[in-house]
């Protein structure tokens, strides 16, 4: 009986593990499976601007390759030639425009996110509490609803359609200074602060050397926001810019739309420039979330042995 008792343990044991192995296994597989229908969902609208970029004008509106397939006729570096140069090689200027206006704008948020979320986070001043409601309040209000206000404002002081009307708005970014708020607070311990202020260095050394490397990651994501809410913004400077040279390519590619829309007949080319002219516009995007996605991680210890 006990030999017995022994041999029908060891038989059942495996298959109860082997039976666990395979939920397991399928209960992995199911999150990479979910995970690969999105990626695919994500990807086919980019795949099909790739796709159509480069395809002429007869491929596009009577191809018969299908809207997710190459024609047979490769035209991506002749539509990206026709790109450049037409109108006296408007988009380029475009281009610059939107590069500009991104950097300068993001650049100059994200400095002052970080500052106003350090002061929020680590210094106590009367009134705190009621401008950080203040804050929180702002993070509420759509951005498309200020437009129209900044307008007023800008125009009393002679500032639009100039390049201010686009840089001095974007420079607000309630949500960034809400999201440094929150990780500074957390992230950057007061112990170090303390040490640092005993050592003899001031509140801007401390700020610069202790606590600044440890906002890395939450500074780069700021950071990326603000340059991708800049480059993407389309109300704001379709209010306040009149001079198509001032124009960003959001609200360029905006004018040809409108343009291809009205003509009928001879709409085709602009279509073309169109799609060519937003697969080149998400090109600055991809570079910058590749090349500052590394930071995003460090700074997380650095300093915190000092």
């Amino acid at each position: 009986m006990t030999t017995a008792r022994i041999t029908l343990a060891s038989t059942t044991r495996p298959k109860t593990a082997r039976g666990r192995r395979r939920q397991s296994d399928g209960s992995r597989v199911l999150p990479y499976i979910f995970l690969g229908i999105l990626i695919v969902y994500f990807l086919i609208p980019i795949w099909w601007l790739f796709v159509a970029s480069t395809k002429d004008v007869t491929g596009l509106f009577q191809g018969t390759s299908g809207a997710l397939w190459f024609d047979k006729n490769f035209a991506l570096g002749s539509n990206l030639a026709d790109l450049f140069t037409y109108n006296d090689g408007i988009y380029l200027r475009w281009l610059g425009n939107s590069v500009f206006y991104s950097l300068t704008a993001g650049v100059g948020a994200t400095i002052l996110s970080v500052l106003a979320g350090y002061g929020f986070a680590k210094f106590r001043f009367f009134g705190r509490r009621f401008f950080f409601a203040v804050l929180l309040g702002s993070v509420m209000v759509p951005l498309t609803a200020l437009v129209i206000p900044d307008f007023i404002l800008l125009s009393d002081l002679n500032l639009t359609d100039t390049i201010w009307a686009v840089i001095l708005p974007s420079l607000l970014n309630p949500f960034g200074v809400y999201l440094m708020q929150v990780y500074i607070k957390d992230a950057v311990p007061e112990e170090l602060l303390e040490a640092a202020r005993i050592d003899g260095a001031g509140e801007f050394r401390t700020f610069i050397q202790v606590a600044f490397p440890l906002m890395r990651p939450a500074f780069v994501t700021v950071l990326l926001l603000s340059i991708v809410g800049t480059w993407n913004n389309y109300f704001l400077p379709l209010a306040m810019l009149q001079n198509t040279q001032l124009y960003p390519i959001t609200v360029g590619i905006g004018l040809w739309e409108g343009q291809a829309s009205a003509n009928n007949g001879g709409g085709h080319s602009l279509w073309g420039l169109i799609i060519v002219g937003a697969l080149v516009s998400i090109i600055p995007l991809i570079i910058a979330f590749l090349s500052l996605q590394k930071y995003w991680q460090g700074g997380l210890s650095i300093g915190a042995v000092k």
